[in-house]
């Protein structure tokens, strides 16, 4: 445990150093299934692990299908019982986004949990398999879609079963670094003017966005699912492997300065399944709490305007030369 991580425990009893099983202790998930997006490492693998330790089915939405596989492995080696599927998934394109819902759907599994998890940091000016600027494609817009396909049946399993459905969105506190101006509606594809962390926290801001936005819309229909974004808290794990230098400072400096996985998937995991939050929609957590945002995130209109937005894209928005939106 780094020193970094050692602090008072807020509201909700728990801290900066209370792990994923001690935020989930005591707390029966069966009954309930969970799809986990970049479940194949780092904290999407422990919060995999958790989940099926209390009991959930957990479904791994995984690029790599082999490691997810391992994965898999070895949560039933550890727990005999646990019930978990593996799927392929990969968030930079649309197409594989689309199939991935349709094979969940074909397995005829209802779904209560939701975890938009996995995410890229990109150093260098990239375009998805869509032709849209990396982070923003994958950490954004894949999740956006993915939600979007995935949300007819948790409605249906809200109401069928009883049980609150909850969608999670994992952002950053590097929300706080994006462009000035937020999200950059007319400029995701400007190479010119491409810095890679502020690309990165602009997707992490979108993710906000998409997690207020959401919530609004689903207590207008008052359907029982909640949905909340949250900063994990700094760990290493190879989300920064594009950037040479601080995956090196993570590497040498970790254990003093950054959490654990065990840590890192704390927060995750308490939204996903605490009974505290029950009914809780439109927040952001930090260390397992209830936290304030910046200025930049608590834009409403920006956050009305990156919806539709978004829609244009997985509507089969492209991008020219110009990096104007053309419908085909």
């Amino acid at each position: 445990m780094g020193w970094l991580t050692l602090g008072s425990k807020g509201q909700s009893g728990f801290s900066a150093s209370s792990t994923a099983e001690d935020v989930t202790q005591g707390i029966d998930g069966s009954g309930r299934t969970a799809v986990i997006t970049g479940a194949s490492s780092g904290i999407g693998t422990e919060t995999a692990r958790v989940l099926a330790l209390r009991g959930v089915h957990v479904i791994l939405g995984v690029r790599n299908v082999s490691a997810g596989n391992n994965v898999k492995e070895i949560i039933l080696k550890e727990i005999p019982t646990a019930k978990v599927d593996v799927l392929e998934l990969d968030l930079n394109s649309m197409a594989s986004v689309k199939k991935f819902a349709a094979d969940f759907n074909s397995l005829n599994l209802p779904l209560n949990i939701l975890i938009n998890n996995a995410g890229v940091a990109m150093s260098s000016f990239m375009l998805s398999q869509d032709g849209i600027e990396m982070n923003f494609a994958t950490n954004h817009i894949g999740h956006f879609l993915l939600t979007n396909l995935l949300l007819e049946n948790m409605k249906a399993t809200a109401s069928k079963s009883g049980l609150e459905g909850r969608i999670v969105i994992v952002s950053s506190a590097a929300y706080r670094i994006s462009y000035r101006e937020g999200i950059r509606f007319d400029k995701i594809n400007e190479k010119s003017g491409y810095f890679g962390f502020a690309a990165y926290g602009q997707s992490k801001l979108a993710n906000i966005f998409h997690a207020q936005e959401l919530s609004d819309r689903l207590k207008e229909e008052g359907v029982a699912i909640t949905v909340n974004s949250l900063h994990p808290g700094g760990i290493y794990t190879n989300i920064w492997r594009h950037h040479s230098f601080l995956n090196g400072i993570a590497a040498a400096f970790g254990f003093l300065l950054l959490k654990n996985v065990h840590q890192g998937a704390a927060t995750t995991c308490y939204v996903a399944l605490h009974p505290q939050l029950k009914g809780v929609s439109g927040k952001y957590f930090e260390d397992c709490n209830s936290a304030k945002l910046n200025t930049i995130a608590t834009d409403r209109e920006m956050a009305k305007k990156l919806w539709d937005f978004s829609v244009s894209i997985i509507n089969g928005c492209n991008y020219d030369t110009l990096n104007r939106c053309e419908n085909p």
